[in-house]
């Protein structure tokens, strides 16, 4: 009788273990769902759609991948193949097949930067810039809401801006605003894949941004294996659950 009780209260646990587990894929799931199906995540957030600092004058506009004009498209390709090539060295040609696959996905979400044109009238000079001002496109984030290790993440799969636009403080700008954004939308955590050879970037979002190096790393998950690797997985976690998951 004792190892019949036994047997039902194990049976008992197993069945509520699983319904946990339900219902948390359940509450992840539609965090997700709901998060990639804004049309405009930058909407609650209108002071970060303009930057006026160190002599830029920039305004965001959101995107998604499968809306992009033809004109957006080959400006991603563009300034990604400028920015990373020597980066991937021979792996390039495969890899930018892969980036472009992801970056026309409908699930991309983007953040364009467009600088704003000096203005000439007194009266135009008083206005903030908004992107009815928009001159021509100098960068963009491409993130999405994905599930990693279980949990709802905000990925940032690019942060590229051009050459004359950087270190002017615009991209811990625009990471300040997607922690904002994964924030707001209940994601646990904001992960990124960055080049290990790519040492400036390492530097600003390990040093500058308080990011990790992720458990879920090829070098964390096997340093032999992560040896081989030619990038880390860095991570900035929001709740205990993730930072034990994930960091």
């Amino acid at each position: 009788m004792e190892r019949e009780n036994v047997e039902i209260y194990g049976r008992k646990e197993r069945t509520l273990k699983r319904k946990e587990i339900l219902e948390k894929k359940k509450v992840t799931d539609g965090l997700i769902k709901a998060a990639s199906s804004l049309k405009d995540p930058l909407a609650l957030f209108p002071d970060f759609l303009h930057y006026n600092q160190q002599g830029l004058s920039l305004c965001l506009e959101g995107g998604h991948g499968d809306k992009l004009s033809r004109s957006l498209k080959q400006y991603v390709q563009k300034l990604l193949k400028l920015n990373m090539e020597r980066h991937y060295g021979t792996e390039w040609p495969t890899e930018e097949k892969v980036k472009y696959r992801e970056m026309v996905a409908p699930e991309a979400h983007y953040i364009f930067v467009y600088e704003v044109p000096t203005l000439t009238s007194n009266k135009e000079k008083r206005l903030t810039p908004t992107i009815e001002h928009k001159g021509d496109v100098a960068g963009f984030v491409h993130y999405r809401f994905i599930l990693e290790e279980e949990l709802p993440v905000l990925y940032v799969y690019e942060l590229q801006l051009e050459q004359r636009i950087q270190g002017k403080g615009l991209g811990k700008f625009l990471m300040q605003l997607l922690e904002l954004i994964a924030h707001k939308n209940c994601m646990a955590a904001i992960l990124l894949t960055v080049q290990k050879s790519n040492l400036s970037a390492m530097f600003f979002y390990t040093s500058k941004l308080g990011y990790c190096i992720s458990s879920i790393s090829p070098s964390r998950v096997d340093p032999k294996v992560g040896l081989g690797k030619n990038y880390e997985i860095l991570c900035k976690a929001f709740d205990q659950e993730a930072k034990t998951n994930l960091e």
